[in-house]
């Protein structure tokens, strides 16, 4: 991997029995960069972020991500991975017995820091997506733009080198789509990468940035106009 990079496949397949998702793949993904990954349904998006994360492995091909060898990583070794990552998800996945601070502090207890820093750093992360006046409130009383913001903080507990980000705007209606992307772009703009899928090309021109295509198992570069 280059000094640049945080994301590198080579030659990279993946199958499921005799459903080819990912056909000799090459695909790299620098620091500091923002790129989109687009495709119809059951293509394989949702695949290629599970690649990045070790939930999936490739049939060939060299997957590094935050130098780690992920095509080839031991088991012991995946959360050590996970944690160089932070991964957004569209359904949310927080914890409804826990309020909007104990969910994003959860990802930090998980991986043994004391009390004081698990408070600072999340009253940071809080700050940085604007909900530190929500920090006692419970999920079901937020709003799905507030959700996704903390589903955001989760993710960057751990300051992760980069955010996957599995389709943020799906559940989303356009004013909080725009709002969660702004904070994306604020996210990014600090330096940190971001891949995000997507299925909203309303969102591709109003945010523009690197855009690839999955298509018949491969991957392009595409403009979307």
């Amino acid at each position: 991997m280059s000094g640049n990079g945080v994301i590198e496949l080579i030659n990279v397949s993946v199958a499921y029995g005799q459903n080819r998702i990912l056909d000799s793949v090459d695909f790299s993904l620098d620091v500091g960069e923002f790129c989109y990954v687009i495709g119809k349904t059951g293509v394989g998006k949702s695949t290629f972020l599970k690649l990045l994360y070790s939930d999936v492995k490739p049939d060939k091909g060299m997957v590094k991500v935050a130098d780690y060898d992920v095509a080839n990583i031991p088991d012991r070794k995946i959360p050590y991975l996970r944690r160089r990552l932070g991964v957004v998800f569209q359904d949310f996945q927080l914890l409804s017995d826990r309020n909007v601070f104990e969910n994003v502090a959860f990802s930090l207890r998980v991986t043994g820091q004391n009390k004081g820093f698990i408070k600072s750093r999340v009253l940071e992360v809080l700050g940085l997506v604007g909900l530190s006046h929500k920090r006692n409130s419970m999920p079901n009383d937020l709003s799905g733009g507030e959700k996704q913001r903390v589903v955001i903080a989760r993710a960057l507990a751990n300051e992760p080198r980069l955010l996957l980000a599995d389709e943020p705007t799906g559940n989303l209606d356009p004013e909080a789509s725009a709002s969660i992307m702004e904070l994306m772009r604020q996210i990014n703009n600090r330096g940190m990468a971001v891949l995000m899928v997507t299925h909203d090309y309303e969102v591709i021109r109003k945010f523009p940035a690197r855009t690839v295509q999955i298509s018949d198992g491969k991957l392009e570069n595409i403009k979307v106009l």
